[in-house]
């Protein structure tokens, strides 16, 4: 990441492409239909929902997550072909010299970042590390819970008495399914919703602490951080 020392003078720098904008707000929004979501599955029976609506909240759940993959899918493809802050080599903690930008973040230097500062970096990665656990351990749940793609069609087959009539196995119905087969996938499935579950809480926890280092960030700053998150630009010295 290019430093920058901090100046009176700024100008206006094109920073965050329309991509990463588009990426960050799609992010945004499905984070939080999936934290709702989970939450009222969670707690179905303290809203008194019945077993039809438990399955409507996993499908709004499950069609919500598809596009929380594909959207992070996206992201993570782009981090290799795009272009400039896009790229994973400005944007994870591995370039050349991170070490010494961190040190000097932590020295509290008067620096202005073009892109992530050292700190913001790390929390990305961390980010990006709990959202691909979180999107690989949700699409397999989907499958033992729904029979919902890309792994439902495999677990249908596994617990199906007859092997040929998958259409008729439903989500909390025991019709065509072999009750061995079907307590072998719920206890293989286990490990799978503890992590999926305790990952949920590591995000909250992180998005937390992504939020208020935004806010201390531009308060140190003065870069236009947050804004540019809507516009694309930062307000960096002249002289960059």
């Amino acid at each position: 990441m290019r430093e920058i020392k901090m100046s009176i003078e700024r100008t206006q720098v094109l920073v965050w492409s329309r991509k990463i904008r588009l990426f960050h707000w799609i992010n945004v929004i499905t984070v939080l239909l999936l934290v709702i979501s989970g939450f009222l599955i969670y707690k179905n029976r303290l809203f008194g929902f019945s077993t039809d609506g438990k399955v409507l909240l996993i499908i709004i759940h499950v069609v919500v997550g598809y596009v929380f993959t594909i959207n992070l899918l996206f992201r993570i493809v782009i981090g290799f072909i795009g272009k400039t802050y896009e790229r994973w080599n400005q944007t994870l903690p591995f370039n050349k010299g991170f070490k010494m930008e961190l040190k000097e973040f932590c020295q509290h230097k008067p620096i202005v970042y073009k892109g992530h500062n050292p700190a913001g970096k790390l929390m990305v990665l961390a980010l990006l590390t709990l959202m691909t656990v979180q999107m690989i351990t949700g699409l397999l749940i989907a499958g033992t819970d729904i029979y919902y793609p890309p792994f439902g069609n495999y677990f249908a087959e596994n617990i199906a008495i007859d092997k040929s009539n998958l259409e008729i196995i439903k989500p909390f119905s025991k019709e065509n399914v072999d009750n061995e087969a079907f307590e072998a996938m719920i206890a293989f499935r286990v490990p799978f919703i503890y992590t999926h579950y305790y990952i949920f809480y590591g995000l909250l926890f992180l998005i937390s602490l992504h939020i208020a280092g935004a806010i201390i960030a531009e308060r140190k700053e003065r870069s236009g951080l947050i804004s540019s998150m809507f516009s694309g630009y930062k307000y960096l010295p002249k002289d960059k």
